[in-house]
C-alpha cells in the first residue's frame, strides 16, 4: 500500500464564524450556512407527501465523484472522492489540500476510494477508517480496509485491517460504519461473482463485523468476520436510533433493489432468490423495487429535529433513481415501512450518500461525474436540507 501525504492546508477559515452576524450565524457545529449555488440551490423548495415543506442549499461544489460523507464531532465533514482523495469541509469551505491522496487506488468503473467512517471516540483517537480498491504489485486488484490517524487535517500512520478481498470494477459494496455496539461494519459486494455470496468461506457478498482493531468479535455468528450473507451489492447501512435495528440497502439485478432488516447470521438469498422470491432459510426484504431499478446507495436515519416530520425516518440516496428516498417506519417494533416516497426526483441527478449532521440538518451528495450521469455546472456537490416555513 502506497500513500502520499500532502502538506497541511492554509490557515483555517474560522474568521468567517467570528464575524458572522445573526442572519448568517455559525451553528453549534461550526459550519456556516451555505449560500445558494449554481443551478438548484437554496431557493428551491419542495413539499413531501405529508405536506412537510423543505428547502435545499448547496454546501460545497466541484467535487470529483464523492462517495462517502461523514461528520466529525467538531462539525468538519470528511468526504471521499472515488479517484483516491480524502477531502475535508470546514466552516462551510472545502479545504484546498486533500487530507490524503492514495497512489495505489484502482479507480475504474465502480471501484476506487469508497467508504469512510470515524472511530466512535474520534475526538480522543483521531482514527479514520477507509475502504478502497487497490492495484497490487503484479496487477491484482483487491479491496482493503485501512485505518489512519488524522492530525492537523492530514491522514497518516496507515494500518491495514483487512486485505485481499476480491474486487472488480462493479459490485464492491464498501460502505463502512460503526454500530451502536462500538463494532465496525463493512459491506462487501459479490465482485461480479454471484456464487461467492452463499460461500461462508468468502468475505464477498457479505456484511462484515469487526472490532475496531480489525480482529473478529467473539460473538460473530460464524467465528469469522461474516455477520450476514447472501448480498449482491450492499451500498448503505444505518441503525434505527429508536430500536438499534440495522437496516441495509442493496442493488438488485437490473431491478429488484432491496431494503433489508439485518439479523446476525441471516442469509439474504442472493443469487438463489431476490425481491419477493422465497426459499427455506433465506430472508426476504422489507421493501423491494420491481421493474425499473433505483440503485439505492448510502442510507441514514435522520436524527435531527429541525424538520420534526422527518425525525426518525430512513433516507437513502438513489443513483439510477435520481432521487432521495424517504421511508417512514411503522410504530411499535418499527420493523415495517408504513409508507415511502421519492423526494426531489430528477432535480439533482444521481445521488450517492446521505448523512444526518451534528447541526441537525440532513445532507446528501451527488454522483454525476461517475461516468453514468450528466453533470450540471459545478458538480459534484453536497447539499443540505433545511426547514421552510
Amino acid at each position: 500500500m502506497t500513500t502520499r501525504l500532502l502538506p497541511g492546508a492554509a490557515a483555517r477559515l474560522f474568521v468567517a464564524c467570528l464575524v458572522a452576524i445573526s442572519s448568517v450565524a455559525c451553528d453549534e457545529s461550526g459550519m456556516l450556512p451555505a449560500p445558494p449555488g449554481n443551478g438548484p440551490g437554496a431557493s428551491d423548495t419542495y413539499t413531501a407527501s405529508d405536506g412537510t415543506r423543505f428547502g435545499v442549499q448547496v454546501v460545497v461544489s466541484n467535487l470529483e465523484v464523492p462517495w462517502a460523507i461523514t461528520f466529525a464531532p467538531d462539525g468538519r465533514l470528511f468526504v471521499t472522492e472515488r479517484p483516491g482523495r480524502v477531502r475535508i469541509v470546514e466552516n462551510g469551505q472545502l479545504v484546498s489540500e486533500p487530507a490524503l491522496v492514495l497512489e495505489d487506488v484502482f479507480a475504474e468503473g465502480e471501484a476506487g476510494l469508497l467508504g469512510l467512517t470515524l472511530h466512535p471516540d474520534f475526538t480522543a483517537t483521531r482514527l479514520v477508517y477507509l475502504v478502497y480498491t487497490a492495484r497490487q504489485v503484479g496487477g491484482r486488484v483487491v479491496n482493503r480496509v485501512v485505518r489512519y490517524r488524522e492530525v492537523g487535517g492530514r491522514l497518516g500512520e496507515p494500518v491495514v485491517l483487512l486485505d485481499n478481498l476480491d474486487a472488480a470494477s462493479i459490485h464492491d459494496g464498501a460502505r463502512i460504519k460503526f454500530g451502536p455496539d462500538g463494532l465496525l461494519y463493512v459491506t462487501m459486494g459479490d465482485a461480479a461473482s454471484p456464487s461467492v455470496a452463499q460461500d461462508l468461506g468468502s468475505l464477498n457478498g457479505k456484511l462484515l463485523r469487526l472490532n475496531a482493531d480489525g480482529t473478529t468479535p467473539r460473538d460473530n455468528p460464524f467465528a469469522s468476520p461474516v455477520f450476514s450473507y447472501g448480498h449482491r451489492n450492499p451500498q448503505g447501512i444505518d441503525w434505527d436510533p429508536a430500536t438499534g435495528l440495522l437496516w441495509e440497502t442493496e442493488h438488485g439485478q437490473t431491478a429488484n433493489d432491496e431494503v433489508n432488516l439485518i439479523a446476525a447470521g441471516g442469509n439474504y438469498g442472493w443469487p438463489v432468490i431476490e425481491a419477493d422470491e422465497t426459499a427455506s432459510g433465506m430472508l426476504a426484504p422489507v421493501l423491494h423495487f420491481p421493474g425499473r431499478s433505483v440503485a439505492p446507495s448510502g442510507a441514514a436515519f435522520y436524527r435531527g429535529t429541525r424538520i420534526p416530520a422527518f425525525t426518525g425516518n430512513l433516507f437513502f440516496a438513489t443513483l439510477s433513481g435520481r432521487h432521495l428516498h424517504r421511508a417512514v417506519l411503522e410504530g411499535g417494533d418499527r420493523r415495517r415501512i408504513a409508507n415511502h416516497e421519492r423526494l426531489m426526483e430528477d432535480r439533482y441527478g444521481r445521488l450517492r450518500d446521505v448523512a444526518s449532521g451534528p447541526d441537525g440538518y440532513l445532507y446528501f451528495s451527488t454522483s454525476n461525474r461517475d461516468g453514468r450521469g450528466s453533470p450540471a455546472q459545478n458538480d459534484d456537490r453536497i447539499f443540505r436540507i433545511v426547514p421552510v416555513q
